[in-house]
């Protein structure tokens, strides 16, 4: 058995050690956001005993799907830095951007730079999509992190990434792994409103029903989501995780993250979501397990 951890937008805090003229353009009314609502939101003590319960749990490889940052500035991927190690030993931990590490034109080369070393292939290639084997999975790292105006979350593949993609996704085929694709916005047509969506979620979408994949997944909406989708051979499972260090007053679902129990191979497989989450007591618990080895009927 397999053990994939996932985790998302941990919108890691406080934001500290920058200078006023970072805050231009978009930045300067995200800080506003973050004094007057995400501070209090992001409690980093309920994101510790989430990463305690993931360590509890031995998972094999942890899976973080981005937003580690509220504005994208470049102290705030330092503090990122800290957070991925403490999660695991670097090859066992990777990472994709969301929308909030690329706030900023200005964020991309921080984001690149400081955070590579959980965002690159096997082989070394520092460019999106990359490409990661471990174990029986084929994990394959989508960016749809890209700079927007102010009071847009939207985020892009493009062509040349989604068709990158593809040729990935047969490769592992080829290969014989598991697929699983990481991406930060829900990847399917209403996956999310329309200042927050995929612009470009059908194409992703009608490249995914053509090549398929074993499983997807995403944050973004710090909600749970569990979306079906038909592949060529088989229908595939889109997840998404709440953010790992909501509180009681933020929004969504409180802290919570997902562990995959993976048995088989690709030609016969079974995935077994848990879903373990904060509660108000201070634990961690089990709250649900759904079987993902097949569509419901």
């Amino acid at each position: 058995m397999f053990k994939l951890a996932h985790l998302s937008d941990p919108h890691l805090g406080p934001l500290a050690g920058f200078s006023l003229h970072q805050l231009i353009g978009k930045r300067a009314t995200g800080y506003v956001n973050w004094r007057r609502k995400r501070r209090h939101a992001h409690d980093m003590d309920i994101l510790a005993r989430i990463v305690a319960d993931i360590h509890e749990q031995q998972p094999d490889h942890i899976a973080c799907t981005g937003d580690v940052s509220h504005i994208g500035l470049p102290n705030e991927f330092k503090t990122a830095v800290t957070f991925l190690d403490t999660l695991g030993p670097r090859e066992t931990v990777s990472f994709v951007p969301g929308n909030h590490d690329a706030y900023a034109r200005s964020s991309l080369k921080a984001l690149a730079t400081l955070l590579a070393p959980w965002s690159g292939s096997d082989d070394g290639s520092p460019s999106y999509p990359w490409y990661r084997r471990r174990g029986p999975l084929a994990l394959i790292g989508v960016s749809s992190a890209v700079p927007t105006l102010p009071l847009m979350a939207t985020g892009r593949v493009g062509p040349e990434q989604t068709e990158r993609t593809a040729a990935l996704l047969d490769r592992a085929r080829d290969e014989g792994l598991i697929r699983v694709i990481l991406i930060h916005h829900p990847p399917y047509v209403g996956g999310a409103r329309r200042s927050r969506e995929l612009i470009d979620a059908a194409a992703f979408e009608a490249m995914l029903k053509r090549h398929g994949a074993d499983l997807v997944l995403h944050g973004h909406n710090h909600t749970f989501s569990l979306a079906w989708r038909a592949g060529p051979q088989r229908d595939f499972p889109i997840v998404g995780v709440p953010s790992a260090s909501i509180g009681p007053r933020g929004h969504g679902d409180l802290g919570t993250w997902h562990l995959f129990r993976i048995d088989g191979d690709a030609g016969s497989h079974r995935i077994v979501l848990e879903q373990r989450g904060f509660e108000l007591d201070g634990t961690v618990i089990l709250r649900q397990a759904i079987d993902l080895s097949g569509r419901p009927a």
